[in-house]
């Protein structure tokens, strides 16, 4: 999988595009399958906007680095199949799980402590 961060008038584009919503999102997933040049399977592409992202966490009160992670778990789960606005609650629930977990949730500064390890 790969994941690219946009503005919010890629993200727009994007959305207009791929959704027919014609207003900057925080994230999309795209699903693609099959396999890379080396055989490996690719699950998908994450699009995120960080703009979008900071605005969110000012509102919530929120980290722009905490937000970014659930922007990601949650991209991540629809490249596995998961759909929020049919799944009766399953997706956002597994995500709560995941976000949970000290990965999600610890500061890059953390992350990295973990890396050296």
């Amino acid at each position: 999988m790969s994941v690219v961060l946009v503005g919010d008038r890629t993200m727009r584009d994007l959305n207009r595009r791929f959704r027919g919503r014609d207003y900057a999102t925080d994230v999309l997933s795209f699903q693609y399958g099959g396999k890379g040049e080396s055989g490996v399977p690719i699950l998908g592409e994450i699009v995120i906007s960080p703009a979008t992202a900071l605005r969110q966490a000012l509102r919530w009160g929120s980290t722009h680095d905490r937000e970014i992670r659930r922007l990601l778990v949650h991209g991540m789960l629809h490249l596995l199949g998961y759909d929020h606005t049919s799944d009766k609650g399953e997706h956002l629930a597994v995500q709560r799980r995941l976000l949970r977990r000290r990965f999600a949730s610890c500061p890059p500064a953390t992350i990295e402590r973990m890396k050296r390890r």
